[in-house]
């Protein structure tokens, strides 16, 4: 399910990283519980398999077809509040130490999430696309 998040209109959400069991009422998916640790390379990439699973936690994003990065395109109505939301990655970004890549224009910003010391993906990346859908109130 998608629609305008109730805290900031401009943003496109998708709420289903929200979970509801009947003992716990709501509480958000574990990876956003999770901080990301240093990746010092020498370790290999996330294989496809596992990368899928980890991507069924963090909706609204999209796997490439090598499994090597993340991505997701979130909208807004003006330039401003593109850059207040990219804005607020980058700080969310120098909490966690892991930076993404990013693109933001008038009425989008554009996240790219991989490992670079890997080339690939690391729970580390999902870890960010968790906190960045919780950003935008998805």
């Amino acid at each position: 399910m998608t629609g305008k998040d109730r805290r900031d209109p401009g943003i496109e959400t998708s709420y289903m990283d929200v979970v509801a069991t009947p003992d716990e009422g709501l509480r958000m998916t574990a990876l956003t519980a999770k901080t990301c640790t240093p990746c010092r390379g020498g370790v290999a990439p996330m294989a496809p398999d596992e990368a899928r699973r980890y991507a069924a936690q963090t909706p609204g994003w999209a796997l490439d077809d090598k499994a090597s990065l993340i991505e997701r395109r979130f909208e807004f109505r003006d330039f401003a509040e593109a850059l207040a939301f990219v804005n607020r990655i980058g700080a969310l970004a120098e909490e966690e130490g892991h930076h993404p890549d990013i693109r933001f224009g008038w009425g989008y910003c554009s996240i790219v999430l991989f490992t670079h010391k890997i080339n690939g993906l690391h729970e580390n990346d999902f870890i960010m696309a968790a906190k960045i859908n919780e950003l935008a109130g998805a």
